[in-house]
């Protein structure tokens, strides 16, 4: 799981804009781009490309 210190410094690589986590915790979302970052490994995939794109 991501420490709350981690959180609080990781922007959104597209819009530069604060990421929340999910619920679940295995995963980051910027709700200004609609874009979904996971997290293998306890290590967040901050690459634009490999976002998931949200409804």
């Amino acid at each position: 799981m991501i420490s709350r210190e981690l959180l609080e410094i990781l922007a959104c690589p597209k819009c530069k804009g604060d990421l929340r986590l999910t619920e679940s915790g295995d995963a980051l979302i910027c709700d200004a781009c609609k874009l979904k970052y996971h997290i293998k490994d306890d290590i967040p995939v901050m690459l634009i490309d490999e976002a998931e794109k949200l409804p």
